[in-house]
């Protein structure tokens, strides 16, 4: 399933909404979304990576993920221009996000997405509480910056991956980022189960009882729901309370677009969070902060 392309999965999207006639809010946001992020994609130029196989085979065996902040080959102008093209895209849709200042999507005054702000995200690090002057939420700020950073990071792995065999990678961690899982699939063969980043796309092999968040390997806090053909699977941890989408290939009778899949089970996110889990990708501290009191 690797190197799908943020334009492929666009196409996907729209061919489903047109088969399935369905329009609401979160599709349309979701398309607008894909769009800037497809042409963007399309128009980075694939960095040449800076990273020898040796050393990136060494950052694999110290557990260290490949691509670091000093590492980003990129365009920062088209990071800031990325960044506001999202910042416009979310306060469009203010009935699902909230209100998003208007100095964020504003062409001026620039440099709202600073380098420190993308390495402490990158680094998985406390996010500012104002930007460009304005109060935003880390929960929010988290999200543009994630969405904004998406196709040049997609691009980084597929260069990144060919240097390494990730078969040796077992953490709940990205072995390209350092990002977290949103969603995994079960191959079709023997049902080994496989995750994917939620930051760039990259797979790698993850054990079936473990958390995929936290570690936790205690069969007494890990469970799992599924739906009545057993293609859809919600891993739950009790330990960090924390979710993970799974789809199990061995049972589905149509092919599976992995990344289409996050938007097409937004049900099985509305269940999770309401059995009182939050998704595994998603600094819980953070969202913790933009709960009501």
């Amino acid at each position: 399933m690797t190197n799908i392309t943020s334009s492929q999965t666009l196409n996907k999207l729209e061919e489903w909404a047109r088969e399935e006639s369905r329009s609401s809010s979160l599709l349309d946001f979701y398309i607008s979304l894909l769009r800037i992020q497809a042409d963007v994609e399309e128009r980075i130029t694939i960095p040449k990576p800076e990273l020898s196989e040796k050393t990136a085979t060494n950052r694999m065996a110290k557990r260290k993920p490949l691509l670091k902040f000093d590492d980003l080959a990129v365009n920062w102008q088209m990071i800031e221009d990325t960044f506001n093209r999202v910042a416009a895209v979310f306060a469009g849709y203010p009935d699902l996000f909230g209100p998003v200042p208007e100095v964020l999507f504003k062409e001026k005054p620039r440099q709202k997405l600073t380098k420190t702000m993308v390495r402490s995200w990158l680094e998985s690090k406390s996010l500012p509480s104002t930007i460009a002057g304005a109060d935003i939420s880390p929960y929010l700020l988290d999200s543009l910056i994630h969405q904004s950073l998406k196709p040049f990071l997609i691009r980084h792995s597929q260069v990144l991956t060919r240097l390494v065999n990730k078969e040796t990678w077992r953490r709940s961690s990205c072995f390209v980022c350092g990002g977290r899982s949103d969603i995994g699939y079960l191959e079709k063969k023997v049902g080994a189960r496989w995750l994917m980043c939620s930051r760039c796309d990259t797979e790698w092999h993850f054990q079936r009882l473990k958390c995929s968040n936290c570690d936790n390997q205690d069969s007494k806090l890990l469970s799992s729901f599924s739906d009545d053909e057993v293609i859809y699977r919600l891993y739950v941890c009790d330990k960090c309370h924390t979710y993970l989408k799974v789809v199990d290939l061995r049972n589905a009778k149509t092919e599976i677009f992995l990344p289409l899949e996050r938007l097409l089970t937004l049900d099985m996110d509305r269940q999770g969070q309401e059995k009182g889990y939050q998704p595994g990708y998603i600094r819980i501290e953070d969202v913790d902060k933009t709960q009501p009191e």
